[in-house]
């Protein structure tokens, strides 16, 4: 119900080059991590707003929320998936998509030795 809530508060504000991973195994910490852009600080909080009331609405509070003052990456923390909406430059520098999938690929290649 949460996943469902998110998407469709993130495609209703037309959030970019969504991207989602699936972190169980990885970390305790959250099972998904939902990573968006935004086309300007205004845009990435409104985004951020959006995925907050849907939640709310739904009966599921954010824990916490990051970000929201300067809105270059706000972070939205609803427990089970972390959202992060952020501007393009501040999503390339941080590079979160291939933070979390090393080592993911399915066909490892073998070293030798």
């Amino acid at each position: 119900m949460l996943h469902g809530v998110v998407v469709k508060a993130l495609e209703d504000l037309k959030a970019r080059e969504t991207s989602e991973i699936d972190v169980r195994g990885k970390t305790s910490v959250t099972d998904l991590i939902v990573i968006t852009s935004g086309t300007s600080t205004r845009h990435v909080r409104s985004i951020a707003d959006e995925v907050v009331r849907a939640a709310k609405k739904i009966g599921l509070p954010p824990i916490g929320v990051e970000g929201e003052r300067e809105a270059e990456w706000v972070l939205v923390d609803l427990g089970d998936i972390v959202v992060h909406v952020m501007l393009p430059r501040t999503r390339e520098f941080y590079s979160l998509e291939r933070l979390w999938t090393v080592g993911d690929d399915e066909h490892p290649e073998k070293l030798d030795g």
